[in-house]
């Protein structure tokens, strides 16, 4: 893992202070990725790469888990999430968002896009 990359020392209290502060559809879905007990991938919740800290990160995968509330419904957000989006493209780092409510409406279809996204690279 490039050090330069993943988990900036500066950064670390605010990743602690966000695992402590889960939104409730980030506190579910990590409840079905935590310990490798999806498809065995090990996934970490709020990992800083770059100056971004996203929700989740498998390694193995170069994937990022995004959750979205109605708080990313905005131009500024929107802006925000494709520039994080282009950093991690463009660090060989693959990116899928879902909106909060799709973690509680629609589960199954969440699990199964993330999935989806396993050795495609």
């Amino acid at each position: 893992m490039n050090n330069e990359l993943y988990n900036k020392p500066h950064l670390k209290s605010q990743r602690k202070s966000l695992r402590k502060d889960l939104t409730i559809a980030e506190a579910f879905l990590w409840k079905q990725l935590k310990k490798s007990q999806f498809e065995g991938k090990k996934f970490r919740r709020q990992q800083s790469i770059g100056t971004y800290i996203v929700d989740f990160y498998c390694p193995e995968e170069k994937l990022v888990i995004e959750l979205d509330g109605e708080v990313h419904n905005n131009i500024i957000s929107s802006d925000y999430d494709d520039k994080r989006t282009e950093y991690m493209e463009a660090n060989g780092i693959r990116v899928i968002r879902f909106e909060n409510k799709q973690v509680f409406e629609n589960f199954d279809m969440v699990m199964e896009a993330i999935r989806q996204t396993f050795n495609t690279l």
